[in-house]
Order: structure tokens, then sequence, then C-alpha cells
């Protein structure tokens, strides 16, 4: 079994190190070693940083890839139409067990990233800073660091910095996740999409992006668009931070120019010669065969054109030993553990998706499969955050790329190879839920209600999407998608709203008395009878 990565892995670098630089020195660069390795940075006016953005082709590292510039435009330009400050938020929240880029460039490099963040924070005249981290070990670098510069949260400081701490969940990384924590709420998306260059952080105006987008906005600065250009591919220059780990014997972060060739990658990590497969892009990715990998190279387009995806940044290779499709149903029913539990297509979805791939495996022939391919299709594009997408696409990923393992288990018998778990996952197969140091909080905690539809009673009014989307949603016909649903503790006050407002008395709610916590693996049924339809109004 493949355990846990480290929070600091064994760190590469592949020609001449830009974020990395200064890491065969110290384990950590101080403020004063920054300043020695980096040197001193200048000020920058806003248009002249977006200039800089778009000459360097910067896009976010986080896994979406949207142009740095653009965005850093469009919060300058509502932030001037409204007459208000913007903020900026850095998103160090990497919550995936296969992703540690971002953790590594906090825990070594912190004042690179601050650099970027503070460069654009000057730029826009922000005077809120917010860095959203969820391990322990990123907080204390981050919070050293803003102490070693002198920033502060305090009223009269020139620039309010602060860290946020939020629990390790991959939709904690999600950007309306992490602004609505700032804001006090939970670390789950909101209900409704929201842009945050428009209505972010208390409600002004937010530059937000990931972590190494900071850090290489910092380095371009420093050096220039041209040099900047000199390193990596004409369309896509400079360095890109990856995690390799999975079948590898050493798994690491390696920061490598763009445009090397992926198998050049893998071998330095000691990848199996001709892997079955190599998952891009971590656990919203999607996974290419052993001829693919020869013809990629690390790039964004390149992965896009051979049929991967660079995402996150991580790469993981499987050996030729195990099974694909086991492997990937670890993932799967580990990405349906990870559902907020508000959106139906989510909540319902990915479990669902997770038994069918899972009754693939055991035999479910055909129909099985249709199943599964029908969940992954429904879930996209219905959820308040990309997780139900990045998980639909693993899956569909995962049957187009093992078609001859799928035939052996939908036609025959199986493959039969075991699964060796080569695929990381946080220890009990699952990440820590809750506050740091994993306690639930109250306001995080497990439920103790459940809402009900009736559907003998319900007319469509939609109403209740309205008042409680954290829980319903529409579909096509204007009726809800889901039969009943546990609500979670912060929105009970809401839940209860919606069944006093119900205009045909169609919801009820009741005590879960069974369980404390949300069940995830088995599907709603539809409630009976019309009893207790408004206990509690």
């Amino acid at each position: 079994m493949n355990e846990a990565l480290p929070d600091v892995p064994e760190v590469r670098v592949v020609g001449l190190p830009q974020l990395t630089s200064g890491f065969d020195l110290v384990e950590r660069l101080d403020l004063p070693m920054h300043l020695k390795v980096h040197g001193p940075l200048e000020p920058m006016g806003g248009e002249q940083l977006a200039k800089l953005a778009e000459n360097i082709n910067l896009k976010g590292r986080g896994g979406a890839g949207f142009p740095f510039h653009k965005k850093l435009r469009s919060v300058a330009e509502s932030a001037i139409r409204r007459g208000v400050r913007p903020v900026v938020v850095v998103n160090g929240s990497e919550d995936e067990p296969a992703c540690r880029k971002d953790t590594v460039l906090i825990n070594r490099a912190p004042h690179l990233i601050l650099d970027g963040a503070l460069l654009a924070a000057e730029a826009l005249g922000a005077r809120t800073l917010v860095v959203g981290v969820t391990r322990e070990s990123t907080q204390r670098s981050m919070e050293a660091a803003l102490a070693e510069r002198g920033l502060s949260n305090g009223r009269r400081s020139a620039l309010r910095a602060r860290v946020q701490r939020n629990p390790v969940r991959m939709v904690t990384g999600a950007a309306a996740s992490l602004i609505r924590s700032i804001d006090g709420g939970p670390a789950i998306p909101p209900g409704r999409k929201v842009s945050a260059s428009q209505n972010g952080v208390g409600g002004a105006p937010t530059l937000l992006s990931n972590a190494e987008t900071f850090a290489q906005l910092a380095i371009a600065a420093r050096i220039g668009p041209e040099r900047y250009g000199n390193t990596g591919l004409y369309d896509e220059p400079g360095t890109v931070m990856l995690t390799v780990s999975g079948a590898v014997a050493r798994p690491m972060v390696i920061e490598v120019p763009t445009g090397v060739p992926l198998r050049y990658v893998l071998q330095l990590a000691g990848a199996p010669p001709v892997p079955q497969g190599v998952l891009t892009g971590g656990y919203h990715g999607k996974w290419i065969d052993a001829a693919t990998v020869n013809e990629a190279i690390v790039s964004r387009n390149s992965l896009d054109a051979v049929g991967g995806a660079l995402g996150a940044g991580a790469i993981l290779p499987i050996t030729q030993e195990t099974c694909p499709l086991g492997e990937s149903l670890r993932v799967a029913q580990w990405l349906a553990e990870e559902s907020a539990g508000q959106c139906g297509p989510c909540y319902l979805g990915l479990p669902a998706a997770a038994r069918g791939l899972e009754d693939i495996l055991n035999g479910g022939g055909p129909a099985a499969l249709e199943a599964v391919k029908q969940v992954a299709k429904n879930v996209k594009r219905r959820g308040a955050c990309s997780h139900p997408d990045g998980s639909a696409m693993f899956l569909e990923s995962t049957i187009k790329a093992f078609t001859d393992d799928l035939a052996a288990h939908v036609l025959g018998n199986g493959c039969g190879r075991p699964v060796e778990g080569v695929l990381p996952l946080f220890e009990g197969g699952r990440a820590p839920t809750g506050i740091p140091g994993g306690a639930e909080s109250e306001e995080n905690g497990p439920s103790r209600q459940k809402i009900y539809v009736d559907w003998t009673l319900c007319r469509g009014h939609g109403l209740c999407a309205d008042i409680l989307p954290e829980v319903f949603e529409l579909g096509a016909d204007g009726f809800p998608t889901m039969a009943q649903a546990q609500v979670p503790r912060y929105a009970e006050a809401k839940a209860l709203r919606a069944v006093r407002r119900c205009p045909a008395l169609a919801l009820r709610i009741e005590e879960d008395t069974r369980s404390q916590a949300p069940t995830r693996n088995n599907l709603p049924v539809l409630s009976q009878g019309r009893g207790r339809r408004a206990l509690g109004r």
C-alpha cells in the first residue's frame, strides 16, 4: 500500500531553479535568506503588473488555469467602478492526497509567495491580505513569514494580513469555500456561484489565486518577461511545479521547465519503464496510457492534446501488476466522501458512481457500465463548485483509458490482478474533517435533522431551492432533484423556514435519531405518506 505523502517530500529540479532557488542552502528561506537568494523587489503599477502577467502567459496553477492578467484587470475595474478597496487572497489549500507542490512552497519559500501577493495588493490598492491554508505546517510557516515582515491583522495596520486555517477537505480548496470561511462561514461552497472578482471577501472585489501563481509572478517581476521567457516553451514560458507519486520509487515535488518530456520526469522519480497508465492532473484529472506518455511533454497544451491534464500538477503512474479499475475505485470512493453534502448531483451522484464502478468490478455486466456513464454525465455542471465536474471527468477518463480491463470485468471474470493501493490517499482512506486538529466544530458538525419532500403534495413551486440552495436543486422539470437529504447544521434555521414557507406544505423535517452523521453510501428513498409534514412549524 502506498503511504500518505509527507507535507514536504523530496524536492528536485531540472535545469536552473527559479521557485526552488536556495533550497540547496536551507530548509526554509526566512526573510534575510530570501532576500540574499532573490534580491529586493520594486513595486509595480496595476497595468504594468497586468501586462507582465499577460506577456508571460501566466495562468492559475491551482487547476483551472484562468489567465491571471484577466483576473487582475477584472478586480481593478470592479473596485474602481464601485469605489471600494479590493482584497487579495492566496489560496494555499492543497487538500488532495496526491498534491504537495504548494505545501512545499509555503513551507520552504513563503516569502516568494508573499512577494507576489504584496505586489498585487500594492498595485490594486488593497488593504487586506489573507492566506488560506489547511495544514499545521503551512500555517506555522506563513504566520512566521508575516511576522518576519512585520505584517499583522491589527486595525491600525496599513495592510491587514492574516492566515485563515480551514479543515483538510477537497472542497475547502474551492475559491468560494475559502471566501466563505474568511467571512466567518463554513469552508464549503455557497449555494450559488459568484465571481470573486466582483463579489468576494466581505462583498468586495477579490483577487484570489493559487500559491504557486503568486510565486511565479514574483519571479517574473524580478527578472522581467524576456528573461522569464528564455525558460520553457514559447507559448507557455517558465517552470512548472509537479508532485510525482503513485508507483514510483521516490515520491517527489519537482520543478521543471515547460517542454520537458513527461517520461523523463517519471524516470527521475523511479516510475516503471512501461507504466500501465499515468493519472495526470490529480484526482480531478485524466488518465493517459503508456504509449501516450512517450508523446507528452510537460505543458498544459500538450497534455490537453493527448487527452491528459496539467490540472493541479499531480502525476501518478501505476504498474502493469495492479488492477486499474480497482485503483480508480478507491479514488472514486474518496471523492464521494469529500462531497460537501449540499448539492444533490454531488451528494447523491458521486456515491452512486462509486457503487456503479464497484458493481463493474463485481461482475455487474454492461448494465453496470451504462449506469456509471449515465451518473457521470448527470452530475456535471450541476453543483455549487467544481468537485462533481472534476470527479465525473476522472470517472469518464477511467472508463476510456482502460478499455481492455473494462471488457475483462464487464464481459468476463475480471482482469485477475490485485489492487495494490498505489494511489495515495489520506490515512484511513479519507481526509480528516472538521476544525483543525480533527474535531468537528458545532457549525460544521454532524446534522441533527433531515428534510423530506412529499411528492404527493409537491407542485414544483421551487421556493425550497431559493431558501435552501445548500440542500435543494431543481431539475429540468422544475421539481427538486432529491426526496430527502441531511441538513447541514449551519443551515438548520433556513431548513425550518423552507418548511414553513412551502406553498404546498410538501416539506417536513425530522430529527435523525438513527445516526448523527450523514449517510453517504445509499441513495435516499422516497418518504412515505403525508404525516408530520410541518413538524416544528
